[in-house]
């Protein structure tokens, strides 16, 4: 927070501060929210969450302004935590999940008190309107440009408002949530409702790298990526990137920035709509645990609404298609699998339905890798580049030319770690 508190006093430009929670406290309620336990757990998870606070505000030259606030949020959350309904009703959820951001934009307000700057915490459910979809809600755009315009801006002259990522109120005034990574989400939102030149994402990385640095010590930073090659990034597993973050600056044509908080001397990456250069190789990314389905019926052939019907009951149950490959007779597609998601989702029922018309297999243990850059689909000896590298690897799917910035393949999860290293050292090494 101290560096935070830094970087903003440094900068006269910033005027909006948007904060994830406290490390640690996302998971601990996380665990509450979803996981039956003792009310001797959850009160342990709560002194927890408490412990990480209080570890901030005695760290303060003045805790006394905002203990009383404080104490009042951790009040609130037990509330919530010991609620009887809490494993059932998803609203109940959301508003315990909002507690860690609204706890940490408290605290963090007062660090940049301290550090002479002149903030104050402001709620951003006063103008963040989604719909009901509570753990995903939907931003509605133009409410929230009324709202952020009428609330906000007005403060912005002399204050530097400290506010909430991830969190969100609907129609009726219930909390809501985004979604886990909403906080890059929300600051691109916020910058876009108040007509922003740039939105700065400080987080533990010096910018985006051409691979993830855990994978190879060879991953080198990016000094620059267009919208579409971010987009393509986080959409195929940059951890660095909300998917949806890049949309509003998209569409705001708004200059964005990642950079390391804790080594903010060392520049970062800048996300524009222009770069000075566009090499046909910009990064590898790699999005584990996929799910790949396939279906498979003689009827098929030459048959009309055979893809309508599998995708409207893939629709139906709320799961998400990334990649596609058919032949005549079968299709196969992926569907991401963060925990507990979609094998819980892809359910009998689904399956069953499925079933009616088509045979239907379903693979897991699998990790998609993405090569992301430029003019892919078009470019002589781009793809003949790529499956030399790993031509000792299987790859079960293959998705290219789609549009010019990828090309994606499914691998077995055992061998994902030594395609990108093999992928690195062949296209950046």
């Amino acid at each position: 927070m101290q560096n935070c508190a830094n970087i903003i006093k440094d900068n006269s430009k910033t005027k909006v501060v948007v904060v994830s929670a406290s490390a640690g406290v996302t998971n601990l309620l996380v665990d509450i929210a979803h996981t039956a336990m003792t009310t001797d757990l959850v009160m342990s998870k709560i002194a927890q969450i408490s412990d990480i606070q209080f570890a901030i505000l005695n760290a303060l030259n003045e805790p006394r302004d905002v203990s009383d606030k404080l104490t009042e949020l951790l009040d609130s959350l037990k509330e919530l935590a010991l609620h009887e309904e809490m494993l059932h009703r998803p609203d109940l959820k959301d508003a315990l999940l909002s507690h860690g951001e609204r706890l940490s934009s408290l605290l963090f307000s007062a660090v940049l008190k301290q550090n002479g700057v002149n903030a104050s915490n402001f709620d951003v459910r006063k103008v963040l309107r989604t719909d009901s979809e509570f753990g995903q809600a939907v931003p509605q755009l133009g409410e929230i440009k009324k709202a952020a315009q009428g609330l906000m801006l007005p403060e912005l002259t002399n204050t530097v408002l400290v506010t909430q990522g991830f969190v969100g109120c609907d129609e009726q005034g219930n909390t809501t949530t985004l979604g886990r990574g909403g906080s890059d989400f929300t600051a691109a939102l916020l910058a876009e409702a108040l007509d922003a030149e740039t939105c700065e994402i400080w987080t533990d990385v010096i910018g985006v790298y051409t691979t993830d640095p855990r994978i190879t010590s060879a991953a080198k930073p990016l000094p620059e990526l267009s919208f579409e090659e971010a987009a393509e990034m986080a959409t195929f597993g940059a951890k660095v990137l909300h998917p949806a973050t890049m949309e509003p600056a998209l569409r705001q044509n708004i200059k964005v920035f990642v950079g390391s908080s804790k080594e903010p001397d060392k520049g970062g990456t800048w996300i524009v709509r222009d770069c000075k250069s566009e090499p046909s190789y910009r990064a590898i990314t790699r999005r584990k645990d996929q799910v790949m389905v396939t279906v498979k019926t003689p009827k098929m052939m030459f048959a009309q609404g055979f893809l309508q019907k599998v995708f409207t009951i893939i629709a139906q149950h709320k799961l998400s298609v990334d990649l596609v490959t058919t032949s005549e007779i079968s299709v196969s597609f992926t569907l991401d699998n963060p925990p507990n998601s979609v094998l819980q989702r892809l359910n009998r029922e689904t399956l069953e339905e499925l079933s009616q018309f088509c045979d239907v297999l379903m693979e897991d243990n699998y990790d998609l890798v993405t090569v992301v850059g430029n003019n892919m689909h078009s470019s002589a000896g781009v793809s003949s580049k790529i499956f030399a590298a790993i031509s000792d690897y299987n790859l079960r799917m293959i998705c290219y030319g789609a549009n010019p910035h990828n090309m994606s393949f499914l691998v077995g999860n055992a061998d994902s770690t030594d395609v990108v290293k093999v992928l690195h050292q062949a296209l950046f090494e």
